[in-house]
């Protein structure tokens, strides 16, 4: 029982720190929406701007990936200890999501505007990174339990001794000796 604890402790706090690097590239990778900078306040320059939703995308390709990484890894480490693993697969999946958001958000790295039409004199900033669609904070944990699953499923099966080819019959037991 100690050494999945160990295992679930392990995983969990190497995919938080996975998300510390997550969050760095997927501040790197997004693009930052305009902001008109006006005396009253500061406002979107372009309402239809897909920047908001390059950064949801950017955001679910950066940890989706790192979800299917994750789970190949921890299934390949740990053949014996695999509760603990998949446990800390899947709160250490949300944990790192939620590293990469704050990071992610915190963290300016190779800012790209996506420029808007301004009037002549206008300051345009680029504006904050922001997570729009909350539900692909989802995706770490569900693709790397789900790998998990799928590859021991696979694994499980292979090794099954009740696995017979398709189509085959098992075998029929010998006739009666005559005596």
């Amino acid at each position: 029982m100690a050494r999945e604890v160990r295992v679930f402790a392990v995983t969990v706090l190497s995919l938080a720190a996975l998300g510390v690097v997550a969050g760095l590239a997927w501040s790197a990778l997004s693009p930052r929406p305009p902001y008109l900078v006006t005396a009253e306040a500061t406002v979107l320059a372009d309402p239809s701007t897909q920047a908001l939703i390059a950064a949801d995308g950017w955001f679910a390709t950066v940890t989706g990936g790192l979800g299917l990484a994750c789970g190949a890894l921890a299934w390949f480490l740990s053949r014996r200890r695999q509760l603990g693993a998949l446990l800390g697969l899947c709160a250490g999946g949300a944990l790192g999501a939620y590293v990469t958001l704050w990071v992610g958000s915190a963290v300016t790295i190779g800012v790209v505007t996506v420029e808007a039409a301004a009037a002549p004199g206008a300051e345009l900033t680029p504006g904050p990174l922001q997570l729009t669609a909350k539900g692909v904070l989802v995706f770490w944990p569900l693709l790397s339990v789900g790998l998990f699953g799928l590859l021991e499923g696979m694994h499980g099966y292979r090794e099954s001794p009740l696995r017979r080819p398709y189509g085959l019959a098992p075998p029929l037991p010998p006739p009666p000796a005559d005596r």
